[in-house]
């Protein structure tokens, strides 16, 4: 059992959350903190309590969120500082974030940023875009977020600054912090832990867990059980049980021993125990660094390097050096430095020690090292370094913050004495192989060599000896290939330098590619219009006050779907899914799942007591698999059982044999190929084609491939199903963006009217779209499950299982024709879109219409046709994503605007602005641009990002390290493209003291939808915020509702709410007339509750005579954004980002901001990191923040300005707002442009020119492989390991 299930089913302490079970989301951070007998001090630790076992913290004491303050006793500043600062949105990730901080300042009580910055390198958010946390937390440091005089003589950064900013927050209303009142750690553990270690032994169902007292028990143990595997941090261990099905009967936690533990100086060098963690590790080797002369400590800062980037600080401080080693993982951080460096192992076992060179012969196999099944390793011995001994470590990976490596490497010259003849040399690599390797003929050939013709020979012998099948796993052999080349390069730049002691001494245009990535501590600007002077105190609207629930969820007392209490008969869910993309069901095996300790009952298609017949839009997929599955993570049944262990136990004992179906069609060229696709064909025409082209001075024709995303919400899909006894009555608790549609849906599939069912949703961690239609697949296995065995049933999945089956943004593939003048006007445009929609239609048609009304972004083409195809794949269904689509059809824009601008030798700034809309002019869809905003957008945008200065620096480049800018902007449609989803309902209870409750048919995702219809209400009533609740959605209050969603919920349910107020206001005159000088209180006695509904007017669209108005109105905005790149890597670091935001008349310019911001980074995440990949057989790789990567805090632009367009009203929204939730998203496509202008850049440097194809994520494989130069040439290319759906 780990510490989270213990804490969350055990203790029901559920501020702890899961997020993804593998350490990868910081979700679940708690502190723990315990008694270092041999240093006679107390240590706290931030940890990972979902792979903690409970047996490990014998004698550990364990604080989690709610231990350190509530809402209802008294905040603790860390809590109180996230959310006054508007870092909670959804608040899943919240408690945490709140844990690494304070385990930060338990340690450190003003730390410096740096340290701040690593304590969240193992938490993630997906709502926020991380700046509003780190601003809030900046409070806490020395510096206090200032620049530390980085801007030499332009003086401080918080005096100089031409665009001054707005406070969101005032951090002189925080309470100070005072270490002296802290939770003190509980003395009789101290003394506990200062008597005689003692042996443990745990016994559970499967495993045998033993914590031996001493070296000598521990021998003796593994002699008796030489297979048993020997646990510290259990950072492996637990994810190989969990993720791989592997079983360990037996487990060794050696962690207090203390030869084990010990720290050793030796002659020669440092012995480090096996059993020390790399967060010791870390601290000791920078103790020795800063007291040794530097020529000593080559091989230390190389590790260190390595630990700046090895996963998360979670996992630092719990994962042994050990370990690290012993896993023998391929693509290890720090075994290739170990390697490099010849460092000494001491293996012992009853039989006696033995020492052993990590060198090329260590790691026998895949997985695999030379030690015997009875030894364990003891020590390792990381050696000093020598004059004329040089030694470099690097690490390439998609994101530089908490990533598994694509390519590691440690490398290592020692020359004659006095001289640049190489004595020795070892390379070696990590990615490359099975196993860590050494490049051992290279070395060979470089002996007695130095200087550039070395470097050629070396960079061709690489070439030849570092090779890759093409099927390895891990994909990307190019790349992978062409970086060994490249990070010799690196090597040998940086020795020539440390040779000759400056810099003159490497061409100055190449020095850049000797530092070590590094990037600044962000800093950041909001500016917004403030409210009116004479505005009422008590009116909110227009003010940034914090999300109603932030604090609550910074307390962890928010409660979420699976934060529900257990029922005393309660049961859990697993889901049994198809490992085919496309087959027969022939058997249905459940007799080992049946035999199960706690296993109740085996759900599938033949339970269900309705129509297996389901889906959003159209019924043409299937509640349970029925004879036939058509994508890998199909729903075949379901496990019931006593415990969520159990169930996912017996899930994974259940067989299914298949007969497969040809053909299987996983991508858009399969589709393509077999002419697999949905009707019906979309088309928007405009204009003559044949006259624009005909008119144009160029044509030109290009493609580009816009991969997928998943939404990555924290909080996975959740369902709790409780049947009522009579009727068929069920009461559904759900984290659903559509209540009313998971109520009719569940209601079909159990036979039983829509009114029987009542769908509650109090909060959820996290939408973006995935739970619109998506978790009503869920929600009905569930309600099934619940209905057969007559019991409360619940299912939360784990994240691997989310990501599997629950389908994401449509992967697009854009072709196009483009005709335009020499100035780069465009005239004409033809263009085809392909959507991969998966398995079944969902609500890609409106998706793929949304791509078609957005074909145009902000510029106006005279002739132009768009034509979309909806491609029927043998994936799980795609599905509603942040931007509905808009985004895959600007993108594809974007594209053939930045090959208009490259074929004209024109900036691509100067074709954008050209080609822009002006007030007045129509759509391709023939609707006419009123209250037109992007022209102010762009000027202010050009003036707040300095844009002229930064292209004028931009331009002053390095040979390997070239800088791009980007201005980039949009033109979002507002409404739901779905004409009758236009519309809201509102209910308001007033009650006899003056309190009111209201409930509408919106969802909270985050968002702060409750916070604005709390302001809107407050405001039309006239009373404070503090006298009105919102309790939760639900079916039985608020009907029929749409979903919350097309950012269009705050438009729609604020006018319901405001028509219910006004109609209540209307009710109440005759007795504020009777009574002036009476109260609120007096007068609401009169009057019990009122609803009211809204429907947006004049909507509607016909597409066979491109005619009507699809969009109520259109939201507007402009990003510059400037990035720098590693030419030999295809890392890039986000330097500036300015956006302008026409929002309206902001309701909240505190959640509005937020909203950009968070939209904006989780766009920076579709174009630049995030990437699903697939087998060529449909299964996905992606099923885990292991390999799939969304933004983490480092990647937020160094600078970041934020705007909202002031003095711009909209008529057409409550109290003259506008949408924000998906129209910032698109704005990170100027990232993905910078990107590709540094590009550009580095391609002429040989010599290449002209429009190139850059696909969608622009990843450090995709940028390097576009930087072609004499290393690409060296690597031919290969057929990929994964392919592109």
């Amino acid at each position: 059992m780990t510490l989270l299930i213990f804490l969350r089913r055990k203790l029901s302490l559920t501020g702890t959350k899961l997020g993804c079970a593998e350490g990868g989301c910081g979700a679940c951070t708690v502190m723990v903190s315990r008694f270092n007998p041999h240093h006679n001090q107390i240590i706290h630790h931030a940890v990972n309590a979902c792979l903690a076992p409970l047996c490990s913290l014998h004698h550990c004491a364990v604080t989690t969120v709610e231990g350190i303050g509530s809402v209802a006793s008294k905040l603790h500043p860390v809590q109180e500082r996230i959310a006054k600062a508007h870092g909670s949105q959804c608040g899943f990730c919240t408690p945490g974030i709140v844990m690494s901080m304070y385990a930060l300042l338990r340690n450190s009580p003003q730390p410096s940023m740096q340290d701040m910055e690593e304590a969240f390198q193992g938490n993630l958010c997906r709502c926020t875009g991380y700046r509003p946390i780190l601003e809030g937390y900046k409070t806490f440091a020395k510096e206090g977020g200032c620049c530390r005089s980085r801007r030499k003589g332009n003086g401080c950064c918080l005096t100089t600054s031409t665009h001054s900013g707005q406070q969101l927050f005032d951090p002189s209303e925080f309470m100070p912090l005072d270490p002296t009142q802290e939770i003190i750690f509980p003395p009789e553990l101290i003394s506990l832990g200062k008597q005689p270690p003692r042996s443990l032994r745990f016994i559970g169902e499967r495993v045998l867990w033993i914590q031996p007292s001493s070296l000598n028990e521990l021998l003796e143990l593994k002699a008796v059980y030489p297979a048993a595997k020997l646990v510290v941090g259990n950072t492996e261990v637990g994810i190989e049980m969990k993720f791989k099905n592997l079983l360990y009967p037996v487990i060794l936690a050696p962690a207090y021993i203390q030869e084990l533990s010990s720290i050793q100086y030796t002659e020669n060098g440092i012995e480090f125990g096996a059993s020390v963690t790399l967060t010791m590790l870390g601290k000791k080797l920078h103790e020795e660094v800063n007291k040794l002369p530097n020529y000593r400590t080559e091989v230390f800062q190389a590790i260190l390097e390595q630990l700046r980037w090895f996963a998360g600080q979670q996992i630092r401080n719990v994962a042994a050096i050990g370990g690290n080693i012993m896993t023998a993982s391929p693509i290890s951080d720090l075994n290739p430095v170990f390697m490099a460096a010849g460092c000494k192992l001491t293996l012992t076992s009853k039989e006696g020690k033995r020492a052993l060179q990590m060198d090329d012969k260590f790691f026998s196999g895949y997985r695999k090292t030379a030690l015997k099944p009875e030894e364990i390793l003891l020590s390792i011995e990381i050696p000093y370094t020598k004059k004329g001994q040089y030694f470099s470590a690097f690490k390439q990976s998609t994101r530089k913050e908490d990533d598994i490596a694509t390519i590691t490497c440690g490398m290592n010259v020692v020359f004659q004495q006095g001289s640049n003849i190489v004595k020795d040399i070892k390379l070696s690599y990590g990615g490359i192989a099975p196993t860590t390797v050494l490049a051992t003929a290279t070395c060979n050939r470089l002996i007695g060599r130095w200087g550039e013709e070395l470097m050629e020979d070396a960079c061709s012998s690489l070439a030849e000896e570092m090779t890759l099948s093409p099927s390895a796993p891990g994909g990307m052999v190019t790349y992978r290939r062409t970086l060994a080349i490249s990070l010799f390069f690196k090597f040998y730049l940086t020795v020539q330098h440390k040779l000759h002691l400056s810099v003159e001494d490497v061409k100055p245009n190449y020095a850049s590619a000797i530092e070590l990535f590094h990037v600044d501590s962000p800093t950041s600007v909001q500016l917004y219009q403030a409210v009116p002077p004479g505005q009422s105190t008590d009116d909110m609207v227009g003010r940034p006050i914090m999300h109603l629930s932030a604090l609550k969820q910074a307390t962890g007392e928010a409660v979420y779907c699976d934060d529900i209490p257990q029922y005393e008969n309660g049961l859990y869910l697993a889901l049994v899914t198809s490992t085919k993309a496309h087959a027969y069901i022939k058997s249905i095996e459940t007799d080992d799942a049946m035999a199960v300790p706690g296993v109740v009952t085996f759900v599938s298609a033949k339970d269900l007591p309705g129509s297996n017949k389901t889906g959003p839009a159209v019924c043409d997929e299937t509640v349970f698999a029925d004879n036939k599955v058509t994508c890998v993570g199909h729903i075949v049944g379901a496990i019931v059982a006593d415990t969520q262990a159990h169930a996912q136990t017996a899930a994974k004992a259940v067989k299914i044999s298949y007969e497969e179906i040809q053909p299987v069609i996983i991508t858009i060229q399969d589709a393509i190929t077999n002419q697999s696709f949905y009707q019906p064909v979309r088309t928007i025409e405009k204009g003559d084609l044949a006259k624009g082209f005909h008119e144009s001075d160029n044509i030109l024709e290009g493609e580009i491939h816009i991969g997928g995303q998943d939404h990555f919400y924290l909080e996975t899909n959740c369902t709790l199903a409780v049947p009522q006894g009579e009727d068929g009555e069920m009461e559904l608790f759900v984290s659903t963006q559509s209540a009313s549609k998971t109520q009719a849906l569940v209601a079909k599939a159990l036979g039983v009217p829509a009114s029987h069912i009542v769908c509650r949703v109090k909060r959820m961690g996290g939408g973006f779209g995935g739970k619109e239609s998506r978790s009503t697949i869920l929600s009905t296995v569930v309600a099934v499950a619940a209905h057969k065995v007559k019991r409360p049933v619940r299912c939360m999945l784990d994240r691997d299982e989310d990501m599997l089956v629950s389908g994401g943004r449509h992967p697009f593939f854009g072709r196009y024709k483009v005709g335009f003048k020499k100035n780069g006007k465009v005239m004409a445009l033809d263009v085809t879109y392909y959507s991969n929609v998966g398995n079944s239609m969902d609500l890609s048609l409106s998706i793929m219409e949304r791509a078609l009304f957005h074909m145009d972004n902000c510029y106006n083409i005279p002739h132009i046709r768009g034509t979309g195809y909806m491609c029927k794949t043998n994936l799980p269904s795609n599905t509603a994503f942040r931007g509905f689509g808009g985004p895959q059809g600007m993108m594809v824009s974007e594209s053939w605007i930045s090959d208009v601008a490259l074929c004209c030798g024109v900036p691509a700034e100067q074709v954008r602005e050209i080609n822009l809309y002006k007030q007045g002019e129509y759509t391709p869809f023939n609707q006419c641009l009123d209250q037109f905003t992007i022209d102010r957008c762009w000027k202010e945008c050009v003036n707040i990002s300095d844009f002229h200065q930064r292209k004028a620096r931009v331009e002053l480049q390095h040979r390997w390290t070239k800088r791009g800018l980007s201005i980039v902007p949009t033109k979002f449609g507002i409404s739901f493209t779905a004409i009758f989803l236009n519309q809201a309902g509102a209910l308001v209870h007033l009650y006899t003291d003056g309190s009111v409750l209201l409930t509408h048919g919106g969802t909270e995702m985050g968002q702060g939808l409750h916070t604005k219809m709390i302001q809107v209400a407050s405001k039309t009533l006239g009373i404070p915020t503090s006298k009105i609740h919102i309790s939760e959605t639900s079916t039985n209050t608020v009907p029929n509702t749409s979903p919350t969603a097309a950012s269009a919920s705050s438009d729609l349910n604020g006018m319901a709410v405001y028509n219910a107020c006004q109609t209540l206001l209307q009710r109440l005159d005759p007795y504020k007339a009777r009574n002036p000088k009476g109260s609120w209180e007096d007068w609401v006695i009169h009057c019990s509750s009122i609803d009211s509904d809204f429907r947006t007017p004049d909507l509607g669209y016909d597409f066979e005579t491109n005619s009507g108005h699809p969009f109520n109105y259109f939201s507007y905005g402009v990003a510059v954004s400037e990035v720098e790149i590693d030419c030999l890597t295809g890392s890039h670091k986000n330097l500036h980002t300015s956006i302008v935001m026409d929002v309206g008349k902001s309701l909240n310019p505190a959640l509005d901001i937020g909203q950009v911001e968070g939209a904006f980074m989780q766009g920076v995440g579709l174009f630049t990191l995030e990437e699903l990949r697939y087998s060529p057989q449909g299964y996905l790789y992606t099923r885990g923040p292991g390999m799939y990567k969304i933004p983490a805090f480092g990647d937020i632009p160094t600078e970041l300005k934020v705007s909202l367009l002031r003095d711009a009203p909209n008529e057409k929204a409550i109290f003259s707002s506008k949408a924000v939730g998906e129209p910032p998203l698109f704005l990170a496509a100027s990232v993905f442009y910078a990107i590709k202008d540094a590009i550009t850049a580095a391609r002429a440097e040989s010599g290449l020119s002209g429009p190139f194809r850059l696909d969608s994520p622009a990843t450090p494989e995709r940028i390097r492989n576009a930087c072609e130069d004499k290393f690409t040439k060296l690597v031919w290319t290969y057929t990929p390991w994964d392919v592109r759906v």
